[in-house]
């Protein structure tokens, strides 16, 4: 059975920061491309960082670089996202996604098979 479940997300003021995590079952996931999405109500789903397999490649959207840092723990089956100097417009429903089988660097909701069920992210200013 696949599951990846998302938790961290919450309320904070601008300028603070949150860590996002992603538990993912199934043995698979060393193997596993990962990336982190969010989305807000009548946009779509945008592409925040990604990164490979062995965590030694990262990408990044260029809404973030610089204030979110993506990483994982391949021995807990966990995807991190660091989120740090929030702003307003980084408010969205965060979801974690996975392509099992697959080394890419991808920002395309395409190219992912699995999807968690998100964990909100509201920043006031």
């Amino acid at each position: 059975q696949v599951q990846l479940v998302e938790s961290g997300g919450g309320s904070v003021q601008a300028g603070g920061a949150l860590r996002l995590s992603c538990v993912v079952t199934g043995n698979w996931y060393s193997g596993a491309s990962m990336a982190w999405f969010r989305q807000v109500p009548g946009k779509e789903r945008e592409g925040v960082a990604s990164i490979y397999p062995t965590g030694a490649l990262t990408q990044y959207a260029d809404s973030v670089k610089g204030r979110f840092t993506i990483s994982r723990d391949n021995a807990k089956n966990t995807l991190y996202l660091q989120m740090n100097t929030l702003k307003p417009e980084d408010t969205a429903m965060y979801y974690c996604a996975a392509r099992p089988q697959l080394a890419i660097l991808a920002l395309d909701s395409h190219v992912y098979w699995y999807w968690g069920q998100g964990t909100p992210v509201t920043v006031s200013s």
